[in-house]
């Protein structure tokens, strides 16, 4: 099954990160897209579709662009459930991925031309157009055929209005979830009170929250933890 890698690499009794479920997740009008910022032993951007009930996913060292001058890298790595799209927080020491999860970009997305998706990438030319809150416009990954181990893609933003010559990424290190920076996140501290507002995705319900819920318990826990304790006023004054 297509999910078979992500289970076998994760113990789901120590990791917040959510198990693949049997129950289908909702569908809406167009499929969805994330990006995550991950600080594990190299900071990088996992970049996800969802195509045929999950998400298909590219390790991104440098990040996704809005530059159309510049081609990035993108590793293809396995696929993760629909779930796993709204998932930000901390993997633990020991378990594989460890570190920090920023969800740093989210909305949906559609397939550019007649040729499904499946087929497209069979090809290795994958051709969409996102609708996220930082990202926007025409995209192609393609794979650079011939190369190492036979997953290394090359994501590409193509000229159009949202195109940005000189884009920097880094200068847009937010959780659209959370509002939190990626020291923040590591540091369990809770969501900002003001953060923009999450567009692209207006119609997207999850089947399941239990990682978002499980983080806002992990944060409360550890603000409670590090409050100072109040001293009980003595009874006599000092003298």
């Amino acid at each position: 099954m297509a999910l078979d890698e992500y289970a076998r690499k994760r113990r789901f009794e120590n990791t917040p990160e959510p198990p693949p479920s049997a129950k289908k997740s909702k569908r809406s009008a167009m499929p969805y897209f994330c990006v995550q910022r991950h600080d594990a032993t190299r900071l990088h951007y996992d970049f996800r579709l969802e195509i045929d009930g999950v998400l298909k996913s590219w390790a991104v060292p440098k990040g996704p662009t809005l530059d159309p001058t510049v081609k990035h890298m993108a590793a293809f790595v396995e696929d993760h459930p629909v779930e796993y799209g709204s998932f930000e927080g901390n993997i633990p020491a020991g378990n594989y991925g460890a570190g920090s999860v920023m969800l740093w970009d989210r909305g949906t997305w559609e397939l550019l031309g007649d040729v499904p998706a499946d087929a497209q990438m069979a090809r290795g030319d994958l051709k969409f157009r996102l609708h996220g809150e930082k990202l926007k416009g025409d995209f192609a990954i393609v794979l650079m055929k011939g190369r190492g181990k036979g997953n290394e893609w090359l994501l590409i933003k193509k000229r159009d209005e949202f195109a940005a010559e000189g884009w920097d990424v880094e200068a847009h290190a937010n959780s659209v979830l959370s509002g939190r920076t990626q020291q923040e996140i590591a540091s369990n501290l809770p969501a900002r009170k003001t953060k923009r507002k999450t567009a692209g995705a207006a119609d997207r319900v999850w089947e399941s929250d239990r990682p978002a819920k499980r983080a806002a318990k992990a944060a409360a826990t550890s603000t409670a933890a590090a409050a100072p304790a109040k001293k009980k006023r003595s009874s006599t004054s000092a003298r």
